[in-house]
């Protein structure tokens, strides 16, 4: 099974999704949609699950945040996090070093369900796959036109016997900037590799 994940479309739909996206199961939106018109686009696709951004109008009546059950893998979305990414990745390479920090990372994990494995979430355009403490933090960057001279890119997430498969796909013809994917595994198998 494969879910696909989109953010920061800002009412463009790339035609480029449709190919990208071709077969899977479900997508989810992390906010600044943008209008109607892009959720229908994407509906084409498959059935679109989607959280408000914060430029996103209220006639839109979508939730601030959400939890979904997928293929038995808890997943939370939200647009923005209540923390830097920057910070997120400095925390998943082990930079988390003084005390501070470090109560301040677990401060921001307790944020999320305990069995909640992925987290989805957009709003900086900057692509994000990364693992901390058993989570899988993915921001899939963003789908609409260029902005902030950041990668454009979508993702997304295969689920397999024991583990999921996150995977960022450009929707540029070339950038390097765009992270591969991350895997993570469940049960006895703890182990992410990147």
């Amino acid at each position: 099974m494969k879910a696909g994940f989109v953010s920061d479309t800002h009412g463009y739909f790339d035609p480029r999704l449709r190919k990208l996206l071709s077969g899977v199961n479900l997508i989810v939106h992390a906010g600044d949609v943008g209008d109607e018109g892009t959720l229908e686009q994407l509906s084409l696709i498959a059935p679109v699950q989607a959280v408000k951004g914060n430029v996103d109008p209220p006639e839109l009546g979508l939730p601030l945040t959400r939890t979904l059950e997928w293929e038995g893998v808890r997943i939370e979305v939200a647009h923005m996090l209540p923390v830097a990414q920057a910070r997120v990745n400095r925390w998943s390479r082990g930079q988390a070093v003084s005390q501070p920090e470090t109560v301040r990372r677990d401060r921001f994990l307790k944020c999320f369900h305990p069995l909640t494995r992925v987290i989805i979430f957009g709003h900086t355009h900057q692509p994000c796959l990364l693992e901390l403490e058993g989570k899988l933090f993915v921001n899939p960057g963003s789908a609409g036109k260029k902005r902030f001279s950041l990668p454009r890119c979508c993702a997304t997430m295969t689920r397999s016997p024991g583990r999921v498969e996150v995977k960022i796909f450009s929707l540029e013809d070339y950038n390097d900037e765009v992270p591969e994917s991350v895997r993570l595994s469940f049960g006895d198998e703890t182990a992410c590799s990147i």
